[in-house]
C-alpha cells in the first residue's frame, strides 16, 4: 500500500473514477485482492499490469482484468456482481467452496467493499439497513471483511440525504467488527484503528474543520 505520510487536500470532491485510481495506487504490487460488488469493481480498471495484482472473485476465479467491453464480453465470464470481466494470462477457475476457503483462510491481502455505515473503530455495516421487509443480501461480505488481511471501504462520505456514514457506533446490522482499516470516500481518505481516533490522510472539497463539525462525536487527527 502507499506509505504517503503527508496530509494533502484538493478543492473538489473526487469522482468515482478518480477514487478508484487512488485505491489502485495504494494496493501493493503482487497482492491478491477481492473487489466487492458495485463501486469497488471500478478499481480493476486502474491496476497497472506491472503491479502484478491478482484479482479474486467469490464466484470462482483468480486473475481477471479490467471490465470487459464490446467484443470482449463473454456472458459466462463475470464477477460476483455479474459484471463481464476480462481474463488475464494465468487465470484460473475453481469451485465456490474453494473460493470461500481462500476468503476465510486469510489468503487475500485486501478486499475493497462498499458500506452503509462504518464506525470509527472499523466496524462495517454493508448488507442491511434493518428496514422492515428489506431483503437480506450479505453474500460473501462477512467472509471477506474478516478473512482479508486489510479491508478497505469505498463509499460516499455522506448519504444522499446528507447523513453521515462514519459514526461512533454503527446503527445498522454489522457485517464485521473492527475489520475496516481505511475509508476511501469522495471527500476524504481516512485511516482507522482500534483506538477510535480517525487519521485524515486526504480531504477533497471539504475542510478539516467542516469534517469535524459534521462528525462531532468522532475524533480526527491529520496524518503526521
Amino acid at each position: 500500500m502507499s506509505e504517503m505520510s503527508e496530509f494533502r487536500s484538493t478543492d473538489a470532491p473526487l469522482t468515482q473514477d478518480e477514487l478508484a485510481q487512488v485505491i489502485a495506487e495504494d494496493i501493493q504490487p503482487g497482492s491478491f485482492v477481492n473487489l466487492g460488488i458495485g463501486q469497488p469493481t471500478t478499481v480493476s480498471n486502474y491496476l497497472s499490469p506491472e503491479k502484478k495484482v491478482t484479482l479474486h472473485t467469490e464466484n470462482g476465479m483468480l486473475g481477471f482484468g479490467p471490465q470487459a467491453t464490446g467484443d470482449q464480453i463473454d456472458p459466462d465470464l463475470i464477477n460476483a456482481g455479474k459484471i463481464p470481466v476480462t481474463e488475464l494470462p494465468g487465470a484460473s477457475y475453481f469451485h465456490h467452496a474453494d473460493s470461500f476457503a481462500m476468503m476465510r483462510g486469510g489468503h487475500l491481502d485486501v478486499c475493497v467493499l462498499g458500506a452503509y455505515q462504518v464506525s470509527a473503530r472499523g466496524d462495517l455495516a454493508n448488507w442491511s439497513t434493518g428496514k422492515p421487509g428489506a431483503i437480506p443480501a450479505v453474500g460473501g461480505a462477512m467472509d471477506l471483511a474478516i478473512g482479508a488481511k486489510d479491508t478497505y471501504v469505498m463509499m460516499d462520505l455522506f448519504t444522499k440525504k446528507g447523513d453521515v456514514k462514519l459514526l461512533p457506533e454503527c446503527t445498522f446490522p454489522l457485517t464485521g467488527v473492527g475489520c475496516v482499516s481505511r475509508i476511501y470516500s469522495d471527500q476524504a481518505v481516512l485511516l482507522l484503528d482500534p483506538s477510535g481516533v480517525v487519521t485524515v490522510r486526504e480531504l477533497h472539497g471539504i475542510t478539516f474543520e467542516a469534517l469535524q463539525e459534521a462528525h462531532p462525536e468522532v475524533t480526527f487527527e491529520k496524518v503526521s
